[in-house]
């Protein structure tokens, strides 16, 4: 058996590498939009569930053959889950090519969606499917060869393949992208998954495990008499269809708790990957503790179907999974510490996910008893659960009554499952414990959670006047008064009413050697550059992933709500860089403005060497693509002026007019050196005044010259880390940056 703990260890580790890795991957290639997004975890997770109910028929059909048979067809199955760490992000990419040479446009949103779907379908789903089957075939294995501990099998793999996982995700995050990039990380974990099927084959082989695995008749003897009560039992057959249907709720209340998570903890921990990765990560680890736990008690009890306490741990389940509410609650002391954050999130999510942690695999050890193929359907509908269950939250329940009362919602079927194993109903589990006691348990946790959904208050209240629009990418909130306004998306404060913002667009519009026909926004934010854009009377373009921020021009620009309804306007509502793969359109300026931070989880896609070569096929032949950046460490500054030169061989670079960040102006042919009377020569009356409508200088040609003459040698940048690399989506600096921070 230690071989196994040892395989689904390293395996874990494997399949978070993936599913973390590969996403980001299909994010680049095809959009980074929540739609999307969905797409490539449902079918990650759909995989799963194929594999799980697949291996399960699998292993029925070997239930008489030797242990080796079981062994063998579990190392061919990590041996194809290696080769995917190989051929997956290739595949990509060739769908990417294949799509665009196609006529990105030609698909219309909806067709592009299907087409990309189907290409991810085909490159992800036959090795998910691998992923999936790892459980009952490895089970099958020890069936035949363990057969004394086979009926607590599932929870023995559940365990170790959980906390390989969570090692994944921190290695990952916190390590390997860092000094590998995507592509070498995904060739680490292929490497482990070559070893796993190895050892694995070479064990098969060796006398060491025939020997190990025949058990003594009477440990077989038993451990039969235990699976046929399982079987026979009609009250257990009975428990044992809701215990299905609570797997099923398990998954789906899971996965879709994680999504309200992200939104209820960004405000305090940032929108940067290490956020995402301690969430998950403490998901994980708690969830192995509550599972280990569980094979602790288990051991001690050996209990039989009604001593299960199923109907204890749904209650507390219900009850821990409003404890995010008070730990997400903006009135408890905060710090920027990284420890500190940990520990906020690790307060809300641990006890839900350690009762989880110690239910699921619970609840699938007494449907299977052992029985890979039993185990294997309990497990697919758990994760058929775990598909629906982001897909509800993101696209209905969290638009349409935030993340207080979706919590509360999905904390409902717990109570549910709670209330029906009181003593004196027909799913009563008996757990040892008096009537009395049973119904205390009940009552006590309820009558708590309804105190914490009255005495804590949620992020926005921060707020007393504010906006708050939801939609299934963000919470978004727009609060404040006259130049004291702000966006907050998640949370977190995306921009302000600046000059900066203007001068995005009359910097680049003035600097060209021939009139503006055209403009393109990327990333609409308060809307100051479109307004801007649009006071040149161009047609203008702005695409924004979010789509409640556009409805909130009005409120950052009073009395001029109307601006967007004009002709010349055009708010497409998509991922930047899928809008410019999939457009025919080009434009005279392009104008990019990416959410802070710069360190921003999936950021570097709208930074990187790839990106700027799409932004030039869209581009005028002689056309000014602005680049603002707001700041940010020496390396990073130097890989993004790196990836900018690889598209652009013209790049100017200027200080912003309030003394912090940097424009960045790049063309393919050389950019006019106008001075500053000349440029504003140039900038229409309309334009001249949204230039200096909020200062700080008096004329267009101060407002132009505090810019112009901060303007910084390139090269300058480029040499302000010799060490960086070119900016790229395989290795992406900015948002990586633990260990070169650490070793500071």
């Amino acid at each position: 058996m230690s071989w196994f703990l040892a395989f689904f260890l390293a395996s874990g580790f494997c399949s978070l590498v993936y599913q973390i890795v590969w996403l980001r991957l299909a994010m680049a290639d095809f959009g980074v939009n929540t739609p999307f997004v969905s797409i490539v975890l449902s079918v990650f997770m759909a995989g799963l569930a194929l594999g799980s109910w697949g291996g399960g028929r699998i292993a029925r059909r070997i239930s008489e053959r030797p242990a080796v048979v079981g062994l063998r067809l579990y190392a061919a199955a990590e041996l194809l889950i290696g080769v995917s760490g190989i051929v997956v992000a290739p595949v990509l990419g060739w769908g990417r090519s294949l799509l665009n040479s196609g006529g990105g446009s030609a698909w219309g949103s909806t067709g592009y969606y299907l087409a990309s779907g189907a290409w991810i379908t085909l490159a992800l789903l036959p090795f998910c499917i691998c992923m999936g089957s790892t459980f009952p075939l490895a089970m099958a294995a020890i069936r035949r060869a363990h057969r004394s501990q086979s009926t607590r099998s599932f929870s023995f793999l559940y365990v170790a393949n959980v906390v390989g996982a969570m090692a994944g995700a921190l290695i990952s995050a916190f390590v390997l992208v860092e000094i590998l990039g995507f592509r070498g990380t995904l060739g680490v974990a292929a490497t482990v998954n070559f070893l796993i099927a190895v050892s694995a084959l070479l064990l098969s082989r060796g006398g060491i495990w025939r020997e190990s695995g025949t058990g003594t008749a009477k440990n077989q003897a038993g451990a039969m008499a235990v699976s046929e009560r399982a079987r026979d039992s009609h009250g257990a057959v009975r428990t044992n269809r809701f215990f299905l249907i609570l797997l099923f709720t398990t998954g789906l209340v899971s996965l879709a708790m994680e999504v309200v998570w992200v939104r209820q903890f960004v405000p305090f921990q940032g929108p940067v990957v290490y956020a995402f990765a301690t969430i998950l990560a403490v998901y994980l680890g708690a969830t192995a503790i509550g599972s280990r736990l569980y094979r602790a008690w288990v051991r001690r009890r050996a209990p039989d179907v009604e001593d299960l306490p199923w109907a204890l741990l749904a209650t507390l389940a219900g009850l821990c999974s409003l404890l995010p509410l008070w730990a997400a609650d903006p009135r408890i002391h905060t710090s920027p510490h990284f420890l500190w954050q940990v520990t906020r999130v690790a307060l809300g999510l641990c006890p839900f996910c350690g009762v989880l942690g110690f239910l699921t695999p619970m609840l699938i050890d007494h449907v299977a008893a052992g029985d890979p193929d039993r185990a294997g359907r309990a497990y697919a509908l758990n994760t058929v659960g775990c598909i629906i269950g982001p897909l509800l939250a993101g696209f209905t329940m969290l638009p349409a009554v935030g993340e207080r009362w979706t919590l509360v919602i999905l904390s409902v079927p717990f109570f549910a499952g709670g209330f029906l194993g009181q003593p004196g109903l027909p799913l009563a589990s008996r757990a040892g414990r008096p009537r009395a006691a049973a119904r205390a348990w009940f009552w006590l946790p309820l009558g708590l959670s309804a105190l914490l959904l009255l005495l804590t208050r949620d992020f926005e209240t921060v707020f007393p006047e504010r906006v708050v629009c939801r939609d299934h990418t963000a919470t978004v909130i727009a609060t404040g008064h006259g130049m004291q306004k702000q966006l907050l998306i998640n949370g977190v404060g995306i921009t302000s009413l600046t000059p900066i913002t203007k001068m995005m667009v009359h910097l680049p519009m003035a600097s060209l050697d021939h009139p503006p026909a055209k403009g393109l926004v990327l990333c609409f934010g308060m809307g100051t550059s479109v307004r801007s854009l649009l006071a040149w009377n161009v047609p203008t373009t702005a695409v924004e992933l979010v789509p409640s921020v556009p409805g909130l021009f009005g409120f950052f620009h009073e009395g001029q709500a109307d601006l967007l309804r004009s002709p010349l306007a055009t708010i497409v509502i998509d991922d930047a860089r899928r809008f410019l793969e999939r457009s025919r359109e080009t434009y005279d300026v392009i104008v990019i403005d990416p959410p802070p931070p710069v360190e921003a989880a999936a950021s570097s896609l709208l930074y990187s060497k790839e990106f700027y070569a799409s932004a030039a096929k869209r581009l005028a032949p002689a056309g000014i693509l602005q680049q603002w950046i707001p700041g940010g460490e020496p390396i990073v500054i130097s890989a993004v002026t790196r990836a900018l030169k690889k598209s652009f061989p013209y790049v100017r670079a200027f200080s912003s007019v309030e003394g912090w960040g940097t424009h960045y102006l790049a063309s393919r042919v050389p950019i006019p050196r106008r001075g500053a009377a000349q440029l504003a020569a140039l900038l229409p009356a309309s334009a001249a005044q949204d230039l200096l409508a909020w200062g700080p200088k008096r004329t267009a040609t101060e407002q132009f010259q505090a810019v112009i003459e901060k303007e910084i040698p390139v090269q300058n940048l480029i040499r302000a880390d010799r060490a960086a690399h070119v900016l790229s989506d395989d290795r992406p600096v900015n948002e990586y940056y633990f260990l070169r921070r650490y070793r500071k």
